[in-house]
């Protein structure tokens, strides 16, 4: 094995392959094959590769060229999978959006990118947000794409009927223009030829970073399509076909977009997708389609374990179960492995590196608290914080930093974050861990301020701001406390003006109308002053090791 700190001049590439490569794999190799479930109604890669050509020459038809930006605002349904390698085939970049975001949300991550089409569903409490957001912006064409046309026909007929209340109104004219998504594709002429090199960009994928304000790692085709396959190198064994994969994880969050969506189509892998996370919906599609490939983050699995032994989805099937998105308290893992009897291999990742960096052996020795070993290709190095040029020796505690393909190729229009988040080549994480003398990784602290809820990045910055915006609010701090559900969620401390008044429900109250529901602070504290640093800045620190000492006392036996 590599000793992390002194690492082997010699490592394994994956081959250089571009986005568009895989689905055209997986049309050449697995045509046929079931390639798509949602809800019931189901698609061959033939057909997903269809699907996917004719957006791409209607995305070119609109005057979408290389690229351009094409903002998905969509839970996981064909059409997501449709329109990213429509734009990975003709050189548009894909700009994840998530569909939970706020109106305000929604505007930055639009102004930030110039995104000049976006996609939605024709649901209103999505349209409503992009059309509220898409105002002076670059934005020139909402791609409406209807539930109807991709639900099966009972479940479509009523939609059609008795959820009118829920359908976005789409309008006729405007300053953006509206497309259905059977109108974009309707032109079954090939698509323009564009050409692609390895290192040209294909996702704007947003982050927080170490500043909380949410910036784009740009993620090349090379970066991208290197995950899936050192995933693949890293399972070690060629996986008996069929394959299936529960797609409950949402392709706008990194972790699924490649471990589950680029990695599925890779291997010809089923994908059973779920728009939501709904535990009936779940179970019902374990029943229809039970998967052979799991992958969660460890709300999911916490979740599951709490059920009913009648309750249980049916995983027998299940070879791979992989962890991602946030760290995996051992005894969660422990009490699901127990209910149902599936191994849990644990991940760690962060976007700007694709996401993942390390894991837990699918087949071989899982180490209670590690997240695993060097994923392939990838270089791990231990740097002591104080100075990043100095690797540490094995056992050290230090900065993790990596090395390899998929390491992003920087932040979107921030020269001074790139330079500040690599150090001799070396992308750093933020996060403080050690290595054993096998080279399994152990996390022991965050450097980031990110709160990672459920596996999600909650910026605190986002939540002061919306914070700052009521008119009782002087001071905000928002930090991360322990859940043992969501792995952490956002606790709201705040001053409050001479003379103002709010109390935290009201305070509550008005932070749902500005933040998403994973945002919105689980408690909110009114205090008669903040913490400060010696230079008068607001301190996070002590309310951390305030609210960390709480939860050890109520885990004192």
């Amino acid at each position: 094995m590599i000793a992390p700190a002194s690492p082997s001049p010699v490592l394994w590439q994956p081959p250089v392959m571009l986005v568009g490569d895989l689905l055209a794999g997986a049309v050449r190799d697995h045509g046929d094959r079931p390639g798509v479930d949602f809800l019931g109604r189901c698609w061959t890669w033939a057909e997903i590769g269809d699907w996917a050509a004719r957006a791409a020459r209607g995305l070119q038809d609109l005057g979408l060229g290389k690229g351009d930006r094409l903002a998905l605002c969509l839970p996981n349904t064909p059409h997501y999978i449709a329109l990213y390698y429509a734009a990975a085939r003709i050189g548009v970049v894909v700009v994840n959006c998530n569909p939970l975001y706020t109106a305000r949300e929604v505007r930055h991550l639009l102004d930030d990118s110039g995104a000049v089409a976006i996609a939605v569903p024709d649901i209103a409490e999505f349209h409503g947000k992009v059309v509220e957001a898409a105002a002076d912006t670059a934005l020139r064409h909402v791609i409406v794409c209807p539930m109807a046309e991709i639900l099966p026909w009972p479940k479509a007929l009523g939609w059609r009927l008795f959820k009118r209340a829920e359908h976005a109104r789409i309008p006729a004219s405007g300053p953006v223009a509206h497309i259905t998504f059977a109108r974009l594709a309707r032109n079954r002429a090939a698509p323009d030829v564009v050409t692609l090199a390895p290192d040209d960009l294909a996702v704007l994928q947003y982050t927080g970073g170490t500043t909380g304000t949410p910036k784009a790692a740009m993620l090349t085709h090379r970066n991208l399509t290197a995950n899936a396959l050192q995933q693949r190198k890293h399972i070690g064994v060629d996986l008996p076909a069929p394959q299936r994969t529960m797609a409950v994880l949402p392709f706008f969050h990194v972790f699924a977009l490649t471990a589950v969506l680029d990695f599925s189509v890779l291997i010809g892998a089923e994908l059973v997708l779920l728009p939501r996370f709904e535990m009936n919906a779940m179970r019902a599609a374990c029943r229809r389609k039970p998967p052979t490939m799991f992958f969660g983050v460890p709300t999911l699995f916490i979740a599951i374990a709490a059920l009913a032994d009648a309750d249980l989805p049916d995983l027998s099937r299940v070879i791979a179960c992989i962890s991602g998105g946030a760290p995996l308290p051992f005894d969660v893992r422990t009490v699901f492995e127990q209910r149902t009897g599936v191994r849990i291999c644990e991940g760690y990742g962060l976007t700007e590196a694709s996401p993942v960096i390390a894991c837990n052996p699918v087949f071989g020795e899982a180490r209670a608290n590690s997240c695993g070993v060097a994923f392939p290709g990838t270089t791990l190095e231990i740097r002591d914080p104080e100075d990043p040029t100095r690797i540490l020796p094995q056992g050290e505690r230090g900065e993790v930093c990596a090395r390899g393909p998929q390491v992003m190729a920087g932040y979107w229009n921030k020269p001074e974050d790139t330079v500040a988040t690599f150090v001799d080549g070396a992308l750093r994480t933020g996060d403080v861990g050690y290595f054993d003398e096998d080279g399994y990784l152990y996390l022991v602290d965050r450097i980031k301020d990110v709160i990672l809820a459920g596996g999600y990045n909650v910026y605190p910055r986002v939540i002061e701001e919306a914070a700052y915006l009521h008119p009782a609010i002087e001071e905000a701090i928002a930090i991360g406390i322990p859940d043992r559900y969501r792995g952490q969620s956002p606790k709201l401390f705040v001053k409050l003006h001479d003379g103002a008044s709010v109390t935290p429900e009201a305070l509550r109250t008005f932070l749902a109308d500005h933040l998403s529901k994973i945002e919105l602070p689980r408690a909110i504290e009114i205090r008669d002053a903040l913490p400060r640093t010696m230079i008068g800045k607001l301190s996070k620190k002590e309310l951390v090791a305030e609210e960390q000492a709480r939860a050890d006392a109520l885990q004192a036996p």
